[in-house]
């Protein structure tokens, strides 16, 4: 049913509806509140206290004449009875008021106490009649613009209610309400609502959770069927040439990367196309294991290939694999955005000929005319920050390759499900010897100048610092330094004298190619820089890392930032510089000096800022749920990805009971499972 249907919805009151994206009766069902107001019993004038809301349920007394104190703004009073007790309510520039109450009529009053010399007055009040029907203990808070009021919403929620049994449909089926003990859907959006007390609220909110999860977790399973890789893959023996490379290494692997390794060598050995997660801690050694999976599958005379999210992190793995695997007869090059027309052309009719056995790259490798002979391994490195169609353009490039994915930002395994669908899953949680533990403190701006000193002779002693900042342009509305302001001021004031790199990203390739050269090669000391930093920059000999406004960055981000220092052999420090006095920023400040382990770290960022936004999906309707939050309701999330695993298992939504609940999932995701956005 449209909405202007329904009473009390006029031309302006449609508008203002549209403007909170609602234009049917089931959008304004499904407009669930933000919050509650526990209102409780009516309070005994003498039992309250000045400053809470409280609640008082008497008779209208009598009206003091409105007074104004200007032309528009003025105020009424009108006093309330209760057996011997009185209460002055209080009304702010509203006239009208006075036609709302009647002497001698019963009503509930809800809003703030004031108390002066014993005289008890109530304000910012909200007022029922005894007999309307909206008096509730419990009233809904919604998320609103400035075109609607609470009340108006509540009212025409109320008045909605009256078409339920025509609008809402029950979609699960009566053996699953009775197995789970599940509140029936339109008792569910009753008391979400307008619920009749706390209990019937929860059951609500537990139905609607229960939902929503189990409609994603059938989402992510349809999905993964439709666009499930069921050919045979290719087999990839373990080389016996494995064992040379490993003694060419300049350190043993930890027993975490080797078990990896081996995970990673078995699957490959089946003709089933692997599809596997590694997560692994900055500075864990992915990249390591990376390099044993590729080198065996060039030995087994295939290709491979690794897309890396920028520039800097591609050159970054193109050194370190060509570094490691020198002298061992396998052709590695790099094709990015910023390889010119004519070297392009080389390095595409060479892997498409079969010349060059590894190829990095950037989203460059995924254009339409990068063609390989025979690739049988993909590497995809911080694979969220890539789309689902740059993702399945790479796969497609070879005959159901084995597909490997790494990533430094660590996340519990049943939400990993989500981001990554049904791959298994290795985890590196153990670091290298010799890695340095870095210690980190938290200062203000009044002692910036102390950290600067420290930093300088950091620089005096051999080693190199990075300084980062987190915008690139000046900001009217955020007092926060833009790195060229501030290096203006360090070449100036505090670091006169000493060599000083810029690196930000809406530099040219080339231009930051020269600046990290500059810095891993020690010509430049002190390296400010964005976030462009974050992922795959390695310089051992560097010390220090210094956060300007740290409280502008993720736990995580935070995290990564940090672990480019401690790379080498030498003691390093992270200084994070914040003025900010927000509980939040307080909090990330104090996690991040109490410990370096990342999923520890990752797991409070979720917690801090939501699943959604910390992947930076805050705007995929995938991940948007009214009521479920996918880190705190992580069992409903379990037992709800049971039961879907069973309905597709048993063909289930074949059946008539289950009709619905398909149409109800086809209805929510539709596009994201004709697209495979789920894997």
């Amino acid at each position: 049913m449209e909405i202007n249907k329904i009473k009390g919805v006029g031309e302006k009151t449609e508008k203002a509806l549209s403007s909170i994206n609602i234009y049917a009766l089931n959008d304004l069902f499904n407009y669930f509140p933000r919050d509650y107001e526990f209102r409780g019993e009516s309070k005994r004038v003498a039992e309250m206290i000045n400053g809470e809301m409280a609640s008082f349920i008497g008779e209208v007394y009598a009206f003091h004449p409105y007074k104004k104190y200007s032309k528009f703004k003025g105020y009424g009073k009108i006093v309330f009875k209760s057996e011997d007790e009185y209460i002055t309510g209080v009304w702010f520039n509203q006239p009208y008021i006075y036609k709302s109450f009647k002497v001698g009529e019963k009503v509930f009053l809800y809003g703030k106490v004031e108390i002066y010399n014993s005289h008890v007055e109530m304000k910012e009040i909200q007022h029922s009649k005894l007999d309307d029907n909206t008096l509730r203990k419990i009233y809904p808070i919604y998320p609103l613009n400035k075109n609607l009021t609470q009340s108006t919403l509540r009212k025409l929620i109320l008045e909605g209610l009256k078409y339920k049994h025509e609008e809402i449909i029950e979609f699960l089926p009566n053996e699953i309400l009775k197995k789970y003990n599940l509140m029936d859907l339109m008792n569910a959006i009753d008391n979400i609502h307008f619920p009749k007390d706390k209990d019937s609220l929860n059951f609500a909110k537990e139905r609607i959770k229960f939902n929503e999860l189990l409609i994603l977790n059938l989402a992510v399973l349809m999905a993964k069927e439709e666009f499930s890789r069921d050919e045979l893959g290719t087999t990839v023996l373990i080389s016996k040439e494995l064992v040379n490379l490993k003694n060419s290494l300049p350190f043993s692997l930890t027993n975490a990367q080797s078990k990896v390794t081996r995970e990673i060598l078995t699957d490959m050995k089946s003709s089933t196309p692997m599809n596997r997660l590694v997560q692994g801690d900055v500075g864990s050694g992915k990249t390591m294991v990376a390099i044993i999976a590729m080198f065996n599958v060039v030995k087994n005379g295939y290709q491979a290939t690794m897309m890396a999210p920028t520039e800097i992190l591609a050159m970054q793995h193109y050194e370190s694999i060509t570094k490691t695997l020198n002298g061992f007869d396998i052709n590695v090059q790099i094709i990015t955005g910023s390889t010119t027309k004519k070297q392009k052309k080389i390095i595409l009719d060479a892997i498409k000929n079969g010349e060059i056995d590894i190829l990095i790259g950037t989203h460059a490798l995924i254009e339409d005319n990068v063609e390989f002979k025979n690739l049988a391994l993909v590497i995809t490195d911080e694979q969220h920050r890539f789309g689902v169609r740059q993702r399945a353009k790479l796969v497609n490039k070879g005959k159901n390759p084995h597909v490997l994915v790494m990533t430094a930002t660590p996340i519990p395994r049943t939400l990993a499900i989500f981001m990554y669908g049904d791959m298994d899953i290795s985890i590196i949680d153990e670091l290298p010897p010799g890695r340095q533990e870095i210690e980190t403190y938290h200062i203000d701006s009044s002692k910036k100048e102390r950290a600067f000193s420290f930093i300088k002779k950091q620089i005096n002693s051999g080693r190199q610092c990075y300084i980062v900042c987190p915008l690139v342009e000046e900001s009217e509305k955020l007092s926060l330094k833009s790195v060229e302001e501030m290096i203006t001021e360090l070449e100036n004031n505090y670091f006169k004298g000493y060599s000083i790199g810029l690196l930000h990203g809406k530099m040219k390739s080339k231009e930051k190619d020269l600046v990290m050269e500059g810095f891993k090669s020690g010509s430049i000391q002190l390296l400010v820089s964005t976030t462009v930093i974050e992922v795959g920059v390695n310089v051992p000999n560097a010390s220090v890392m210094y956060i300007e406004n740290a409280e502008r960055f993720g736990l995580s981000q935070l995290h990564q930032l940090r672990g480019r220092v401690g790379r080498g052999e030498y003691k390093s420090y992270c200084i994070l510089s914040s003025d900010s006095k927000t509980k939040e920023s307080r909090e990330r400040m104090k996690i991040m000096t109490s410990t370096t382990d990342g999923f520890i770290i990752a797991e409070k960022d979720m917690q801090l800022r939501g699943f959604g936004e910390f992947f930076g999906l805050r705007q995929h309707g995938i991940f948007q749920f009214k009521v479920a939050n996918l880190f705190k309701d992580i069992e409903l999330l379990k037992q709800t990805r049971e039961i879907a695993k069973d309905i597709i298992n048993s063909c289930k939504l074949e059946l008539e009971e289950y009709k619905e609940l398909g149409l109800e999932v086809r209805l929510k995701y539709f596009e994201e499972i004709d697209k495979g956005s789920f894997n």
